[in-house]
């Protein structure tokens, strides 16, 4: 009776540890989530309130993450988006909410079966893939003729792009014909379009230039296995991260 015993504590015991190692997993994960959220969130507060001095210090220290300062908003709605996910994966661990711990697999859950649908779609059903890219077209489209040149994150947007792509437009610099800019320019197009780096007529456009969509094309093309490799390592976090926050929420209060 006596070794019946000592064989169900120590496989109680081995169970706590089990489990206080998981806690500290979805804790050290979630928090460096966190961090991360609430360093995208500050930098994005930042550039809107005081984009001077954020260009000044960020010139000095890193110029070649000046572009962060043309996205903002988006800096602002990532960060915020994880900071809420490290914080009820922390909180939920280590108060053994399983309201919390719930909340955070549904929504991992909900992102994890979008990004595989998105894959399936994308290797399988090429004429669905031609919509979507129809889409995006058209929403390309609209943004450069209306939005280009007056909304300023749009603007930064479509600049990091062209810069770091080296493309000029969606399909080539004639998207901005008769745009805002187009027009406010005096029929001038932006500098990644022209040949001297300078906003230019359409004499003076590189017309070698390609337009995004085809340099976003040659870079996954040329970047593939790398690509899928970040794909791959996301999606292993993601399954990790879902494993350990339903062993939990079964877990909790098995103990008490």
């Amino acid at each position: 009776m006596a070794k019946q015993w000592l064989h169900l504590c120590c496989y109680r015991c081995r169970k706590m540890v089990c489990f206080s190692l998981l806690k500290v997993m979805m804790f050290v994960f979630n928090g460096i989530i966190f961090l991360g959220g609430l360093a995208l969130l500050g930098i994005g507060i930042w550039v809107k309130v005081d984009g001077s001095s954020f260009a000044k210090v960020l010139g000095a220290a890193a110029p070649q993450l000046m572009q962060l300062i043309n996205v903002g908003y988006l800096l602002i709605a990532v960060g915020t988006f994880l900071l809420l996910m490290g914080f009820m994966g922390c909180w939920g661990a280590v108060k053994e909410s399983k309201c919390l711990l719930l909340v955070f697999f549904v929504v991992i859950l909900i992102l994890f079966i979008a990004e595989v649908a998105g894959a399936i779609v994308v290797l399988l059903f090429s004429s669905v893939a031609d919509i979507f890219v129809e889409h995006l077209q058209n929403w390309a489209l609209k943004t450069l003729k209306e939005d280009y040149g007056k909304q300023e994150d749009i603007t930064g947007i479509w600049a990091t792009t062209m810069k770091e792509l080296k493309c000029c437009g969606f399909n080539n610099y004639t998207d901005f014909n008769n745009s805002y800019f187009y027009q406010k320019h005096t029929e001038k197009y932006p500098s990644f379009c022209c040949s001297d780096d300078k906003e230019c007529q359409e004499s003076g456009v590189d017309h070698d230039k390609q337009g995004c969509l085809n340099e976003f094309q040659v870079f996954l093309s040329r970047n593939g296995k790398i690509v899928g490799g970040v794909a791959l390592a996301i999606g292993v976090l993601e399954l990790a991260a879902l494993a350990v926050s339903l062993i939990l929420y079964c877990q909790i209060g098995t103990y008490a």
